[in-house]
């Protein structure tokens, strides 16, 4: 399904009924990404997944968007939906987005963080360029049981007329990675969960005890042995996680 909002197309799914969840993608990935965590929470909520615009089938932004452009996008579509106090869960680049969206003191209800950015990282541009590109989303595909996933993954992840117009995502790109979100963390003020793979070497363990510190109501679970993708490597126990998380 697509809808235009905040002058561009967005490619969205939505299954289920009940309390309304946001599954926000990171960079590089789509919906396919997100669909273990979307198919097990449809059965108890209304489960909305996006393409961010740039990726899987929405296309690029009609300019080089800051976080915040990606963020005004997500208020529009929640108001085109009318989605009332909705649970945010990103990953990495959705983790930023989530951050800003609720550290602007939007209607959230709570918020789950999975190896999310949003720490100005020390490393230089050309390290994430090349981590937050199609190949690190890829490695996902070699963990067992995600297989299957691969044809998906690979069919939405973008045309030719991506390829040819990355610039502009590169543009988008170097003003993500340079953006610190940490002023806005303390502003967050629902309940919080923080899951984290013990070997992010993307997002480090370092950046989620910052966010468990300056976010009021953060509790942080790390699985030890996983990396970047974590809420995919340890599935069962991350969905057992985020059925507690909601239910309380």
């Amino acid at each position: 399904m697509k809808v235009t909002v905040h002058g561009t197309e967005i490619n969205y799914l939505v299954e289920g009924s009940g309390s309304d969840v946001i599954l926000l993608h990171g960079w590089g990935q789509n919906i396919a990404m997100m669909q273990p965590i979307h198919d097990h929470l449809k059965q108890f909520h209304r489960v909305w997944t996006i393409d961010f615009p740039g990726f899987g089938e929405s296309p690029e932004p009609p300019s080089a968007w800051d976080v915040y452009e990606y963020a005004k996008m997500l208020e529009s579509f929640i108001q085109y939906f009318d989605i009332q106090t909705p649970t945010l869960m990103g990953h990495s680049f959705g983790g930023r987005i989530s951050i800003i969206y609720a550290g602007q003191q939007h209607p959230v209800h709570k918020v789950v963080l999975f190896d999310a950015a949003g720490v100005k990282p020390k490393r230089g541009f050309d390290y994430y360029a090349r981590v937050y590109s199609y190949k690190l989303g890829k490695k996902i595909m070699s963990i067992p049981g995600f297989d299957k996933m691969k044809a998906k993954y690979q069919a939405s992840a973008g045309s030719s007329d991506y390829q040819n117009a990355s610039v502009i995502m590169k543009q988008v790109l170097s003003k993500v990675v340079n953006e610190d979100l940490q002023y806005l963390m303390p502003k967050i003020q629902v309940p919080v969960l923080l899951i984290w793979g013990e070997l992010d070497d993307a997002t480090p363990v370092s950046d989620a005890k910052i966010m468990e510190t300056k976010i009021p109501n953060a509790g942080l679970v790390v699985l030890p042995g996983v990396g970047h993708y974590a809420y995919l490597e340890r599935l069962p126990q991350v969905l057992a996680i985020l059925d507690s998380f909601l239910n309380h």
